[in-house]
């Protein structure tokens, strides 16, 4: 499948380039331990979440965009020193970042305090997916390390192929202070195919009691069990 991103000309050399996100794992993901002592087993050791290859999978699933330029965070205010480059023919914010009033968020429940804006990163490069498929922008997965919480929306990326994406996030940090370099992750992007699914449910047979049973003794005798037999592969 291939996801195709452009920018203008002049831009490339000048932009962070989304990325594959399983490319890009989090510091903390490869320098987190792999076991911890747990206080409520007395001190004996688990496996941390490093051992959890679902949470990993969703880090290193689709692609990432990054922020553009550093951003500047100082007293409560965004700030960036950048020079975008210019396209002669096409009007375009060269800003990094602009906003939402909060009048626009009126009826949604998000934790907004009174006075702050809805932030929205600028991305710069259009995205095209083969057709009958869609792109799922979101928070980047398993990043609560991020001072901000990137809103979700579903693009129909076949058909809005010329078309820029922009992504509003919540600044959720008020204690955050310095610079959030530019290349961090603003936006994960998951291409999901466009299609109505029929949602069945009913109770196990007794061939699907039997294979429950078997997975349950295998997790017993082999924890990475999953990983092993039952996972798909790199995203």
């Amino acid at each position: 499948m291939r996801f195709v991103v452009r920018c203008l000309p002049g831009f490339s050399s000048h932009v962070p380039a989304p990325v594959p996100a399983r490319s890009v794992l989090p510091d903390w993901l490869k320098s987190m331990p792999s076991t911890a002592p747990a206080d409520a087993l007395a001190g004996a050791e688990v496996r941390t979440l490093k051992h959890c290859p679902p949470l990993i999978d969703a880090l290193g699933t689709g692609v990432l965009f990054p922020l553009a330029a550093d951003l500047t965070v100082r007293g409560g205010e965004l700030s960036w020193d950048w020079d975008a480059p210019r396209h002669p023919e096409v009007g375009h914010t060269r800003s990094p970042i602009g906003f939402h009033l909060p009048e626009q968020a009126t009826g949604v429940p998000l934790r907004l305090p009174p006075g702050r804006f809805v932030i929205k990163f600028t991305n710069f490069w259009t995205v095209e997916v083969p057709d009958g498929w869609s792109v799922l922008f979101t928070h980047p997965l398993n990043r609560e390390d991020l001072p901000f919480r990137t809103l979700s929306g579903l693009v129909d990326c076949d058909r809005w192929r010329d078309g820029l994406v922009h992504f509003p996030a919540l600044w959720i940090d008020p204690n955050f202070e310095g610079v959030l370099p530019a290349g961090t992750p603003v936006a994960q992007a998951i291409p999901i195919r466009r299609e109505t699914l029929d949602l069945v449910i009913e109770e196990m047979d007794a061939e699907r009691v039997d294979a429950y049973r078997d997975i349950e003794q295998a997790l017993a005798d082999d924890p990475g069990v999953y990983r092993k037999q039952y996972r798909g592969g790199a995203p």
